[in-house]
């Protein structure tokens, strides 16, 4: 049955499964956190949910346990890294420190991600450069089996490749805007076939190419051994933005795109480029800070639209999330706790 287990459990539980994964316990501790820390946020796309496919990719060996991130050049305001197929909650990481040093330092740095193990939640990533009154633009490609259709297609071909920025406003919680380039997360399609859940029209198409509402096309093989495909936000807009992340994130990274048939390898590997600008270094930090401000209290003196309570800017709606599932709990329905028990039990770890 579905139960509601606090964020501490939550932690506790799955960084031993990472553990026992072979993972150090400090990274452990670390990827667990950063589960978390999404489904805190309301993204359980991106949370604990994840952790079964992990322990497989691990067995697989396309998830390596313990690995850093490799500064393959070293330009002062550009940076290019391999993530060596570590841990994204770990490599990401490490290479938003790098570049938000260096952004600190020159005003601004381009870093350069490849092979980067599933980076998860990119929003963390701007959460981390705007903690530093950082500006920060993410452009990421996926490389495992393509779940997004192009426009005009009538298959995958390509991952739901995310864009996120990050924009830091004085004196108040910043600006976050994370998206996938589909029109919803390949992960909440996994959440909604785990509920039995329906989608709205539009998300999908099934095997053969048609209209459908039902999310288990892209989460598990159908009749004729084929998967449906996730549509694009915004049709050829998002199209447009989702193929400008495989050329930056895939491509111009170093680690590569997507042009080759689907397989069923459980490993998920990211490129991410990632731009940091540093406002206190341009020269336009009070007019900046200021012109902010002033928008953001202009877009919330509009008056409410019929079903809303209220404007909110990106960012917002996980930050309320965070607090009230901490004080509530995280809920977890039934498949998606039953798959994380068995990926305890792939490592020898029994959850309670």
């Amino acid at each position: 049955m579905s139960r509601t287990i606090q964020a501490s459990t939550l932690r506790k539980h799955v960084a031993a499964i990472v553990q026992a994964a072979g993972s150090s316990p400090a990274e452990a501790e670390q990827v667990a956190a950063n589960l978390v820390l999404a489904n805190l946020s309301g993204h359980d796309s991106h949370g604990v949910g994840m952790v079964p496919r992990y322990v497989d990719a691990v067995a697989e060996g396309g998830l390596k346990p313990n690995a850093a991130v490799q500064v393959k050049l070293d330009a002062g305001a550009m940076l290019a890294l391999d993530g060596q197929h570590g841990y994204g909650q770990i490599v990401g990481v490490q290479a938003m420190e790098l570049g938000i040093a260096r952004a600190k330092q020159n005003g601004s740095c381009i870093v350069s991600l490849a092979e980067s193990h599933h980076l998860g939640r990119i929003g963390h990533f701007a959460e981390m450069a705007t903690a530093q009154g950082l500006v920060s633009m993410h452009f990421v490609n996926v490389l495992s089996r393509p779940v997004v259709a192009p426009w005009g297609g009538g298959d995958g071909r390509f991952g739901t490749n995310p864009c996120c920025i990050g924009v830091p406003l004085a004196g108040a919680a910043p600006f976050i805007l994370d998206f996938a380039t589909s029109r919803v997360a390949q992960g909440k399609m996994r959440v909604a076939h785990n509920k039995g859940e329906r989608v709205p029209a539009g998300y999908l198409i099934d095997e053969h190419g048609a209209p459908t509402n039902d999310p288990g096309v892209v989460v598990v093989p159908q009749s004729n051994g084929l998967f449906g495909a996730l549509m694009t936000f915004g049709e050829h807009k998002g199209y447009g933005m989702a193929v400008a992340c495989e050329l930056l994130g895939g491509a111009l990274t170093g680690g590569g795109t997507w042009h080759r048939p689907a397989d069923t390898a459980r490993t998920v590997l990211n490129g991410m480029l990632t731009v940091l600008i540093d406002p206190a270094k341009l020269g336009t930090e009070a007019t900046f800070e200021h012109e902010a401000r002033a928008f953001i209290d202009w877009l919330r003196q509009s008056p409410p639209g019929a079903g809303f309570d209220t404007v909110q800017i990106a960012g917002e709606p996980e930050r309320k999330a965070r607090a009230a599932r901490e004080r509530d709990g995280i809920w977890l329905d039934d498949a998606t706790w039953r798959e994380i028990v068995d990926a305890g039990k792939k490592v020898g770890i029994t959850v309670d």
